[in-house]
């Protein structure tokens, strides 16, 4: 069966931003999978709704990777009412974001959204322990844990039960020096969290992922803590950045071929999962 898979980011094509082109290589790792076709865009004028998000739910994608890389306007009312019925016909979603209100436009998108926390917009209620954390880039508030260097590796968690998503097994992810906040929505019986980190600035335990069962209510869904887990600049920290990126970055995840075949087995989990395939 064929995985049709949509990456899409929360802003138009901006060169010196974080545009689809720096998602070169998941977009090759995805489409070298057996039975996936990958289509990979940034969205359309922000002056009105996004062409292919407001219609999504009438598209032949089973899959959306959403990357939230917007300062807040990033998806219109229509394009959240298209992903909101892309997922209700039983499609897979993927929302990552960043530090702080970095992709805070995804706040409104219901189930997955609410999984999302930010510093001005959904803050997380137990916020004040994200208050001393990555201490390198003062501009930035939290949610900002600092798992480790652009460039670098960092070793993860399971939480509870081993989640389908971390099988084979998957124990590292790119760092990136101010993740963003994700939790299990309170309400949500069908969400929880299945993956931890930890600050190497403050020690804090932080979530990574956030999974959403499959359900009567929708597809699966995952929150992610940061697109940075998915980003050239942190599978190869010679594809470059943005020019406002200044952190000073590491080279341990070039170095440890283990933390690549890591993360390319949790995309690939991801892709399986989200399209309802088995992950073993």
């Amino acid at each position: 069966m064929t995985i049709r898979i949509l990456l899409q980011t929360t802003i138009t094509p901006i060169e010196d931003d974080w545009h689809i082109g720096r998602f070169s290589l998941l977009r090759d790792y995805l489409a070298s999978l057996p039975s996936c076709e990958v289509t990979a865009r940034d969205r359309g004028p922000l002056e009105r709704p996004d062409p292919v998000l407001s219609t999504l739910h009438e598209s032949l994608y089973d899959e959306l990777w959403l990357f939230a890389v917007d300062t807040g306007d990033g998806l219109s009312a229509e394009d959240r009412e298209g992903i909101a019925r892309f997922r209700r016909r039983g499609s897979g979603l993927l929302i990552a974001r960043d530090h702080m209100d970095l992709g805070c436009s995804v706040c409104a998108i219901p189930g997955v959204g609410a999984a999302h926390y930010f510093h001005t917009t959904q803050p997380d209620p137990d916020s004040e322990r994200w208050k001393v954390d990555d201490v390198d880039t003062p501009a930035i508030a939290w949610p900002n844990y600092h798992s480790g260097a652009n460039g670098d590796y960092q070793e993860i968690q399971a939480l509870g039960a081993l989640h389908p998503l971390l099988t084979g097994p998957v124990r590292y992810l790119p760092a990136h020096p101010h993740e963003g906040g994700v939790g299990a929505p309170a309400a949500d019986a069908i969400a929880r969290v299945i993956a931890t980190g930890r600050s190497k600035v403050s020690g804090n335990t932080f979530n990574i992922a956030v999974a959403f069962e499959r359900s009567v209510a929708g597809g699966p869904a995952l929150a992610q803590s940061t697109f940075h887990h998915f980003a050239d600049y942190n599978w190869d920290i010679t594809k470059g950045a943005p020019s406002f990126v200044s952190e000073r970055p590491g080279y341990t995840f070039a170095n440890f071929p283990e933390a690549r075949r890591s993360t390319e087995r949790y995309v690939r989990n991801v892709a399986r999962w989200l399209a309802n395939q088995p992950t073993a």
